[in-house]
């Protein structure tokens, strides 16, 4: 899914959410919701095979949950992204208790990359977060957590307009095993084919 599926007025509201990355050559995979055990580490195994680099936007209760796992993703050399503690979805949440939640993840994860989880957060707790991290939304969301999607659906809604800049939404995690396991490898031989350079964010 691209531009057209995403909430816009947050464009309008906050234009310095990033959207897609200007670059001649290279593609963004992301993914989100890990580290995940037995996930992780096939998507890590994976992404060596093609020698890409991902963005990886982390729950810090999963950080800490499973701290060798993380460091994992660390020393193949991959990005980490703050993606909230506990998966929270802004909506009807205080702001404070919001802010609370990224930040407490932030002591664990360190990082000036933030995406807030399915995207479901006011404007006034955007402009919060924006104060103290870059906020990295997406071009192209696979949908690999919809169990309800074929796995050939799931890698469609990639490539089908997958261009340099795109910033791809990939889930580390058991419900989106099925259709990322299948979308993933063929993703990066995509990217492989077309002459793109799968590359880590940074702003």
């Amino acid at each position: 899914m691209k531009l057209k599926f995403i909430p816009r007025f947050f464009g309008k509201l906050m234009p310095d959410l990033i959207w897609e990355i200007k670059d001649p050559n290279g593609v963004f995979l992301t993914f989100d919701d890990g580290p995940t055990p037995g996930i992780t580490e096939w998507i890590l195994a994976t992404l060596e095979k093609y020698d890409a680099k991902a963005t990886f936007f982390v729950l810090g209760k999963n950080a800490e949950l499973y701290p060798d796992l993380y460091q994992k993703i660390i020393d193949a050399g991959h990005k980490i992204g703050n993606h909230t503690y506990s998966h929270q979805k802004g909506w009807g949440m205080p702001l404070e208790r919001y802010i609370e939640d990224v930040d407490f993840a932030n002591d664990i994860l360190k990082s000036e990359l933030f995406r807030p989880p399915y995207a479901r957060v006011t404007p006034s707790q955007m402009r919060a977060v924006a104060k103290r991290y870059k906020i990295v939304m997406w071009t192209i969301i696979s949908r690999d957590y919809n169990r309800m999607l074929s796995p050939r659906k799931c890698f469609r809604n990639v490539v089908e307009e997958l261009t340099p800049g795109s910033i791809i939404v990939f889930h580390d995690s058991e419900k989106s095993f099925r259709n990322m396991s299948y979308a993933l490898p063929r993703t990066l031989e995509f990217i492989k084919r077309k002459g793109y350079k799968c590359k880590i964010i940074e702003l």
